[in-house]
């Protein structure tokens, strides 16, 4: 309900146009509502809502931590109040904040804020953005928190080198080519949603020793959208690999994942849950296909991963029989088989298959084994509202058993994953703050 009323103020104040809107000079101009309405929509591409509003704050009033291996970052108060917000802020200044990673006090962004992709976003599409935060978004009086990293990693200098070292050119004109043709065109558009104001390899491409991304584009290598580890979660790939990609992915499937939150396949959760709720779901048809269109045309990261998994009906018919009373088995059928079915092929798009599963089998168990202690929830959208959910079993489970449950499910039914340990379980148990595990009468 929170985000829903987050979701609906946001919409009911980008109507309240005002009456004068600031040109490129910073003088002031008839108001562009179709810019202003433009811009709403960038901003939704760019998912800004999710991390610049707290929970339970006014919308873009900032105070959201994120954590960092530094420490808390608090995002800032990007409504137009001129005291604690960006009220003051000329056009140059926006930009500069947005593409460049400059505060209009000077000083480099911590890159919490993605600025290494907004570098793509076209000027054309930074002035809607200013137009519509400046004039389509409440202002709020809220003063912004400092940081709770520690003197020296606390000093600012050194993200000016970071910048220096990492950030690419930021973008003059859309990107173009000789070609046409409605494919290209798609092709072109889903590359600069997702490079650009989507911010996917932020999360997607894993990092090096600096925390830099390994990949800003696929023509840095493979790296880029290979899959990274975020709060727990692990950020799956979403190059063309089939065993843990979007390989056996069609480009309709990567389509109703993004507006619905669920397919076939799997359904969002964790942090990808919020991005389908406060972002994706809001794209237009034609932008959700240029996406799809663009992830499709990245080839795998083992180029030997094109070939799908094939599903073996073994384990379906030893779970029924009553054959197999293993720990892993027997785990599964008291906790997990009622949704998932012993065939592990769910319930379409109501409780995810997890059998062939690109989760299940990526070589990093973190997601299964987050999801197994933490539970998860779909999102609720305008195309699916019921928002089912997976209850945490951390409180039930020892961490030998949640080993034995998830390295069932990731080699049952034809799944190819390995083993996971019980010291696996404990480590993502602490990390993720889980309950500890239960004691068991000896």
């Amino acid at each position: 309900m929170l985000k829903q009323t987050i979701v609906a103020a946001v919409s009911a104040m980008s109507a309240l146009v005002a009456s004068a809107a600031f040109a490129a000079d910073g003088t002031t101009a008839p108001t562009d509502a179709q810019m202003i309405k433009q811009g709403e929509y960038l901003s939704r591409a760019g998912d800004c809502i999710a991390c610049h509003t707290a929970k339970g704050g006014k919308p873009f009033a900032g105070g959201l931590g994120i954590d960092s291996p530094l420490g808390m970052i608090y995002s800032t108060n990007i409504t137009p109040d001129k005291e604690t917000g960006i009220g003051n802020y000329s056009l140059e200044d926006f930009d500069q904040a947005v593409r460049h990673g400059v505060a209009k006090e000077g000083h480099s962004l911590y890159p919490a804020m993605p600025y290494t992709a907004y570098a793509k976003v076209t000027p054309e599409d930074v002035k809607a953005l200013y137009a519509y935060f400046m004039h389509g978004v409440e202002p709020v009086k809220q003063e912004n928190k400092d940081t709770d990293i520690v003197w020296p990693m606390s000093m600012r200098w050194p993200l000016t080198v970071w910048r220096w070292m990492f950030a690419p050119d930021v973008a003059t004109a859309p990107v173009t080519v000789n070609a046409s043709g409605a494919d290209k065109q798609a092709l072109l558009r889903g590359q600069y949603l997702v490079e650009g104001l989507g911010h996917c390899s932020t999360c997607h491409t894993p990092r090096g020793v600096a925390l830099q991304e390994k990949a800003l584009t696929d023509a840095d290598g493979s790296a880029f959208l290979s899959g990274g580890v975020v709060e727990g979660w692990l950020a799956k790939n979403l190059r063309g690999d089939a065993t843990d990609g979007l390989g056996s992915w069609s480009k309709e499937d990567i389509a109703t994942f993004l507006k619905s939150g669920r397919n076939g396949h799997s359904a969002a959760f964790g942090g990808m849950a919020q991005v389908v709720e406060e972002s994706t779901q809001h794209l237009t048809d034609d932008d959700l296909n240029a996406i799809a269109v663009y992830l499709k045309s990245l080839p795998p990261v083992n180029k030997d991963a094109t070939k799908p998994l094939a599903y073996d009906e073994t384990v379906a018919q030893a779970l029924r029989s009553g054959k197999d009373k293993g720990d892993g088995a027997m785990a599964f059928l008291n906790n997990c088989a009622a949704c998932h079915r012993s065939t592990g092929k769910g319930y379409t798009e109501t409780f995810p298959q997890l059998a062939l599963s690109s989760t299940v089998n990526s070589a990093d168990p973190a997601s299964l084994i987050h999801i197994v202690l933490k539970g998860a929830q779909m999102p609720g959208t305008a195309s699916a509202p019921t928002a089912y959910a997976m209850p945490g079993f951390d409180w039930r489970m020892t961490d030998k058993e949640v080993a034995d449950v998830v390295s069932f499910v990731r080699s049952s039914w034809g799944n190819q994953g390995a083993a996971v340990t019980a010291s696996d379980v404990a480590k993502v148990r602490k990390e993720i703050g889980a309950a500890p595990q239960p004691v068991r009468a000896q």
